[in-house]
């Protein structure tokens, strides 16, 4: 009885290390074509614009989504300068991850304050396009993953495409032409130095804040990022 019951561990733990394997195999294959896919073809929506739809059909509003996708060569020099400025210093040099910044907001977090965040535009596009919202160990790998892939397959110059075509920079409005559109009544490629700052600024919350018309604490958002985009120079992809 012993033996046979052994025999029976034995068969159930091969028959799950070979699914595992099996599904691991399928996952990398999926994720792979996917990631080839999108280097070339525009990205149509995003899980956060069906998350929000989702999330407005069950509060009883009109879902809304609001996006058009431009090529990077019809979005202004300003707006790709100003998501540098304010959201990833070092994105046209490193590999995908910030570690300083990654470890100030480790820092932080012990400490018990609000922390900015150490992701850098390649971790929010790798989340953005192929992951959910949410805080998870789970989801953080899969995210360091999707962003090892995008630096190699997409490189700079489509990672930065792709972020501005997508990210949520107000409510129902996803990507920059979009946002130029709905705050500023103009084209991406038309944006101000002060009109790109404007959106921004307004990144880590874009729910909640305003590009024009904006609070005190935008304001001085703009300011900052305004200043470290003056030091930015040629963008080399």
């Amino acid at each position: 009885m012993a033996a046979k019951k052994d025999n029976s561990n034995r068969t159930f733990f091969q028959k799950l290390k070979t699914f595992l394997w099996k599904a691991m195999l399928w996952f990398f294959g999926i994720s792979l074509f996917l990631v080839i896919v999108f280097k070339w073809v525009p990205v149509p929506f995003t899980p956060l614009m069906v998350t929000r739809a989702l999330e407005q059909k069950f509060a009883g509003k009109e879902m809304t989504c609001s996006h058009t996708w431009v090529p990077l060569e019809e979005i202004s020099i300003n707006m790709q300068k100003a998501v540098i400025a304010s959201e990833d210093g070092t994105f046209l040099t490193h590999y995908g991850f910030d570690f300083k910044a990654m470890q100030k907001a480790f820092k932080n977090n012990e400490r018990g304050r609000k922390l900015k965040g150490g992701s850098t535009i390649s971790q929010q596009t790798a989340k953005n396009v192929f992951l959910w919202q949410g805080r998870s160990y789970i989801r953080k790998g899969l995210e360091a993953y999707f962003t090892i892939l995008i630096e190699i397959v997409w490189g700079k110059e489509r990672i930065m495409e792709v972020y501005l075509n997508s990210i949520e920079m107000g409510e129902g409005v996803y990507g920059v032409e979009a946002a130029s559109e709905y705050w500023y009544q103009t084209k991406a490629n038309n944006l101000t130095k002060m009109e790109a700052a404007g959106i921004a600024a307004i990144l880590p919350n874009p729910r909640k804040f305003k590009a024009s018309n904006s609070s005190a604490y935008i304001q001085k958002r703009k300011g900052k990022i305004l200043k470290t985009m003056r030091q930015i120079g040629k963008i080399n992809y």
